[in-house]
């Protein structure tokens, strides 16, 4: 069994909504065995993994993956439903899975399975490979099964979530607020997206002040901020030595409590010193966690912790320290074990509760209440294991929230204020927190930035608050944290359609950031150059602060190598599904290649813009959402599609007895003449008119102004600077040369159309083409590239640009061979793969009232070189008005 290719889709994509790992094996000796004909293997498997039992699987109930391995299934089925169990047994749970064969590669099959974290992921699936190989091929030996799960153990604990974070997260997707893992191995995250994006990490926010956490940190300057607020906190000095301690003590008056000035969790705390060495062994203790040492009045009462988030209390807890319960027969190391057991009790803040711990400090109070950990302490008896009740250290909580007195709830408020955090953790000592501290010597012991949640989050009794859910809303109150998103997919036609968007985005004073296969731009400053139309780019623009409108060229190769970088889009537009990359990424038939489309008009919640006059297109409305609108464009006014939606209310934008109207469901407005729009070329470029089209309803959409559409539409400009490689014009003496990225056969059919409109129908200029594809298309493509050139196309001179694994000439071979086919009567074709070459002979042929179409797949810098000996002053200015081109971003 090998592993062929291996990709992380991160976000929505052809086979799920949600991240999934795509796997594509061959089986090689395993082809065509079924887990039927193995009698050792269901068993041997089930072994080693019992809990594959309960696996759900067609009939659809647990236990249905084992009906089908007696049934007899696939070993890729196999492999799927091991690697998902592996990263649960690894404690990263997922469900999703599932696995299909490679038409026309017999023993290859592409398998999907959900996954939390990457590296888990791909690690599991290597296991579980090697697992399914092990017992299908050499069931007599044994396979080394527990350190594996061990290592994807400690990698899937290293990237798990903490429980505070985790609260926050959940509560923000809950509210529709994107989230966005900024570190693989921290809880550092993004919510929100471009300008109303904020930080979380743990329960520290963007909004949290570093001045209030350094100050929280310092407990003595804490006290006394707090004490000049008129907030109750016990007496207590700072110290940096014993004697000084013992002074303290003296003045204060025992008991007292000994803490280090700025740890946390309780580390270093003894609650209860009344003696000169309790005090000295709780000092020592102390400055093992901090160079200077706090000596303060003792409170009595219990422990409770108020969770403060923005201006108003959002929880509070009574905190038990971690304690056990003696039956008489027990001791109790053994009766820590059990409590152990608990399945809410684990190791760090991953789980509701931490494990009780037997160390020195445990051993060292159970020794003061007369016991050791072997001790059986009578039934009933409660024994201590810490001094303090932090979770952290094994304690629990129980929800007292309902219980806060009034004034103790403003007391709260005032602390954070005080101290200047807008989500604080106060801790209060008090016998009863249902009376005023002041009526009973409680106060105020500390004030925590970063405050754990768990305890209210998840209570050991009394009712769950969600603590999480009032940290977000402190965040954003009733806001979402989304910025508008445009994303736009198509075959031809994505850069200018999304670069005309940036540009009406500008227009209404937006920050703006767009992803084009030129680049990625942010307020119309390139930041990125290359093809930037796939998910790193995306994420580029949604993790910008400047960005308050975001369009997101979204092109096949990204969806299918990495998933969209969003879960979802206000706007989604597909312009057209026509023949390119087919035979690539399982993508064979134009049917395969619209589905792959319909991921961007699958993801929209607010509205779908689609060709009207192209079947795969239209066919996507069946599959948006419920409630997301559908708009149509249309160059054709009496398009059957387009006239049935306008007639049901619809709205939609579509050209006019050479206007481009729309249709707002009620009233029917006349936008601008197509010939009025740069980009049209004087409305030649019907091409871009559709783009203009599209890119005026999604607009709408979004819910511009007409008056902005119409500003928008009059001052883009598709040349080098804006555009550059789409339709950019340049006059040659009398000839014009048109330059464009064409490189398929529905590009080359429109761009001919273009030049054939601007030579027009009564002059004797001709349409010359210097022509190119990349090789990586199928022997068919290219000869419809040739046959779809040949059409309007009255001379021809194919050049190779990208041979992509093809011997030299072969690409041009082909394009000639469809050219030929097609040939028009007074047409010619000749084959100069050197592009420079072809470029002389073209510039040497053109003539007054010609045009000269240049296919450039990368930089039109080599026709400045070809002009410069026969037209150096053109050749110049052409050079002075190029950007320099390189490609640095590479969606990978």
């Amino acid at each position: 069994m090998n592993l062929i290719e291996q990709r992380v889709l991160r976000g929505p994509n052809l086979y799920s909504s949600a991240p999934c790992l795509l796997t594509v094996i061959d089986l090689a000796e395993l082809q065509g065995v079924s887990t039927s004909a193995l009698p050792h293997f269901n068993d041997a498997l089930l072994a080693l993994m019992p809990s594959l039992a309960q696996h759900y699987s067609p009939p659809g109930k647990p236990g249905g993956f084992v009906q089908r391995l007696q049934q007899g299934t696939y070993m890729a089925r196999v492999v799927e439903h091991v690697a998902l169990e592996l990263q649960t047994l690894a404690g990263a749970p997922v469900g999703f899975g599932r696995s299909t064969p490679i038409e026309g590669q017999p023993g290859r099959y592409r398998v999907i399975c959900g996954y939390q974290f990457e590296q888990v992921a791909q690690e599991a699936f290597a296991l579980a490979m090697a697992l399914v190989s092990h017992v299908a091929l050499t069931p007599e030996q044994p396979f080394a099964f527990d350190d594996p799960l061990d290592d994807l153990r400690e990698h899937a604990e290293r990237r798990a979530i903490g429980t505070s974070t985790g609260a926050v997260i959940d509560a923000a997707t809950r509210r529709g607020i994107p989230s966005l893992r900024l570190t693989e191995e921290a809880n550092l995250f993004q919510l929100g997206w471009g300008a109303r994006q904020k930080r979380l990490q743990a329960t520290v926010t963007g909004n949290t002040s570093l001045v209030a956490a350094n100050i929280a940190s310092d407990k003595q300057l804490t006290k006394t901020l707090l004490a000049g607020a008129g907030v109750p906190v016990p007496r207590g000095r700072l110290v940096t030595d014993v004697e000084q301690a013992l002074r303290a003590a003296r003045r204060i008056g025992v008991p007292v409590t000994i803490k280090p000035l700025d740890a946390n969790q309780g580390k270093g705390v003894t609650t209860v010193c009344i003696t000169p060495e309790q005090i000295e062994t709780a000092f020592e203790h102390a400055r093992g966690y901090s160079r200077r040492v706090i000596v303060e009045q003792y409170l009595e009462g219990h422990d409770y912790r108020v969770l403060v988030t923005g201006n108003q209390v959002a929880a509070a807890s009574r905190r038990r320290p971690p304690e056990v319960t003696g039956d008489g027969v027990r001791t109790i190391a053994e009766l820590v074990a059990h409590e152990n057991l608990d399945p809410a009790r684990g190791d760090g803040h991953t789980n509701i509760l931490t494990k009780m711990r037997l160390d020195q400090i445990a051993e060292d109070l159970v020794r003061k209440q007369g016991y050791s950990f072997d001790s059986v302490p009578p039934a009933g008896v409660v024994v201590a294991l810490r001094g303090n009740a932090n979770l952290s250290t094994g304690g629990t909580a129980e929800d007292a929230t309902d219980l806060l007195h009034p004034l103790t709830r403003d007391i709260c408020i005032r602390a954070a204020r005080t101290i200047g955090l807008d989500v604080a953790g106060i801790d209060i000592i008090c016998r009863d927190i249902g009376v005023p501290l002041d009526e009973q010597d409680g106060g105020i012991i500390e004030v925590n930035a970063a405050p754990g949640i768990r305890m209210h989050q998840y209570p050991s009794s009394g009712q769950p608050r969600d603590a999480g859910d009032a940290i977000v809303e402190a965040m954003f109150g009733k806001d979402n944290g989304r910025i508008p998103v445009i994303a736009v997919t198509g075959t031809n036609g994505k850069t200018t359609t999304a670069l005309l968007l940036g540009h009406a985005g500008r227009v209404a004073k937006l920050g703006t950031g767009v992803t084009t296969t030129e680049g990625v731009f942010i307020n119309g400053t390139r930041i990125d150059q290359g093809d930037c139309s796939g998910y790193w780019s995306a994420r580029k623009v949604l993790t910008s602060t400047e960005v308050d409108f975001a369009v997101l060229e979204t092109a096949r190769g990204g969806i299918l190598k990495r998933g969209l970088a969003f879960d979802r889009c206000d706007v989604g537009v597909v312009l057209n599904v026509s023949a390119d990359h087919l035979g690539m990424d399982g993508v064979e038939t134009l049917a395969d290649l619209a589905e792959v489309k319909a991921v961007v008009a699958r993801t929209a919640s607010r509205a779908v813009v689609l060709n009207a006059e192209d079947p795969y297109c239209v066919r996507m409305a069946s599959q948006v959402e419920d409630g997301v609108e559908v708009l149509y464009f249309s160059l054709d006014p009496e398009h059957p599609v387009l006239l049935a939606h306008l007639e049901h209310g619809g709205r939609a934008a579509w050209l006019q007895d050479g206007v481009m109207t729309v249709s707002d469901g009620a009233y029917r407005h006349a936008v601008i003449d197509a010939a009025a729009v740069p980009m049209s070329v004087q409305g030649h470029a019907m091409f871009n008119v559709a783009n203009a089209l599209a890119a005026t309803a999604a607009l709408m959409a979004s819910g511009f102004q007409l008056a902005q559409i119409t500003t928008a539409l009059a001052s883009f400009v598709s040349d080098s600077h804006n555009n550059p490689l789409r339709s950019n014009i340049y006059s040659l003496g009398q000839a014009t040369v048109v330059v464009d990225y064409a490189h398929n056969p529905a590009a080359y059919r429109a761009l001919g159309k273009m030049a054939r409109s601007l030579v027009g129908a009564t002059t004797s200029g001709k349409v010359i083409g210097v022509v190119t594809a990349p090789g990586d298309r199928r022997d068919a493509d290219l000869r419809d590239v040739g046959r779809s050139c040949a059409i309007d196309f009255n001379e021809l001179i194919v050049y190779q640009s990208n041979p992509r694994g093809r011997a030299d000439g072969a690409t041009g071979a082909l394009i000639v061979e469809g050219i030929r086919q097609q040939l028009r009567r007074d047409g010619t074709a000749v084959q100069i793969d050197d592009v420079h070459r072809a470029l002389a002979v073209a510039i040497a042929k053109s003539q007054p009232g010609d045009v000269l179409v240049f296919s450039s797949p990368s930089t039109p810098h080599m026709l400045v070189e070809a002009l410069r000996p026969l037209y150096p002053e053109q050749a110049a200015i052409i050079a002075a008005d190029l950007q320099p081109m390189h490609s640095e971003c590479q969606d990978a």
